[in-house]
């Protein structure tokens, strides 16, 4: 795929991904719309396959590999979500699956990897050693590497779960909101959000400690992000340069929360809802709170994005 994805793309993705991940169900809470003053309806990926949204993009991105691609095999680097999602989809389609995995990975999400019977390569826990040890990987396999976001195949399966949840609530919502790390989610919902409900904005949510994609967004230019520090451990990537022409063009607004609202939406949800979220997926609704006149009186739709948590160091 080589520009954005259409709405025609979206759905083929839909119908190629359908029998392979989880429909999550969409809940509201009562006693959250109470405190909020607003509507929310919590898209629940966190029931997704691998525990997380990012089942979507790489189940989408490996089933539209050519037979010839298929064969030799894929490959990426990541130290969570995505790479349990390319090795699930990996196994599913019976092809080899190289995952470059960070030495200070957490230990479930190597075992995990290793459990659906990829070939995992650690590598030293910096950017750079995560791409040269890739970059050799596939050299030496001849594997196609999949991106965990600055691919217009994993955004449109991404684009999925937000098309599911604006087919599963029956008023239009008046605003989506999604976590912001690199931007594949967000661009995904945008665009769906375009294609299948024009009068909903969209709205990327961000922690203060990893900025990127709000100063981006606001300067209309790439900032990279240099040395995040915030507890939503899967937000602290760099916003993509495909996302990022999606998010300037879709996106209305990106509002940024601080670790100690997300640690307070992410135990109200746990209490609340009955429900186990990561830290990174209570962003949208910590924006929510702290921004109660701007959604008050509103339908809200936020995806929950993943539920993979080190229960040996919750914050609260």
């Amino acid at each position: 795929m080589n520009s954005k994805p259409t709405a025609q793309d979206i759905e083929k993705a839909h119908d190629l991904v359908s029998a392979y991940i989880n429909y999550t169900p969409v809940y509201t809470s009562e006693s959250i719309n109470k405190i909020a003053g607003a509507e929310i309806y919590f898209k629940c990926e966190n029931f997704q396959k691998v525990g997380a949204f990012k089942a979507r993009g790489g189940m989408n991105a490996i089933l539209s590999l050519s037979d010839e691609d298929r064969q030799k095999g894929v490959a990426t680097h990541s130290s969570g979500n995505h790479a349990q999602a390319v090795a699930l989809a990996a196994k599913v389609e019976g092809i080899p699956a190289h995952i470059v995995m960070p030495s200070n990975s957490a230990k479930v999400k190597m075992d995990a990897v290793r459990g659906y019977g990829a070939n995992l390569i650690e590598c030293e826990p910096t950017l750079q050693a995560r791409e040269d040890t890739l970059q050799e990987v596939v050299e030496k396999t001849g594997a196609t590497m999949i991106h965990p976001y600055n691919d217009y195949y994993i955004i449109a399966g991404q684009a999925t779960a937000a098309k599911e949840l604006i087919e599963g609530v029956n008023d239009p919502l008046d605003y989506i909101l999604t976590p912001v790390g690199g931007g594949g989610l967000l661009s995904g919902t945008s665009l769906s959000a375009h294609y299948w409900s024009p009068e909903t904005k969209v709205i990327g949510c961000e922690p203060e400690g990893a900025d990127d994609a709000y100063r981006s967004f606001n300067a209309k230019t790439l900032i990279p992000m240099v040395n995040p520090n915030t507890i939503a451990d899967g937000l602290r990537t760099s916003v993509g340069e495909k996302p990022f022409q999606i998010i300037l063009e879709h996106v209305s607004d990106i509002l940024l929360t601080n670790d100690e609202e997300i640690t307070a939406a992410m135990k109200m949800v746990w209490e609340r809802m009955k429900i186990i979220i990561e830290p990174s997926a209570a962003v949208p609704l910590a924006v929510v709170l702290r921004n109660k006149e701007k959604f008050e009186g509103k339908k809200v739709g936020i995806i929950i994005s993943g539920g993979n948590v080190d229960l040996g160091a919750l914050p609260f």
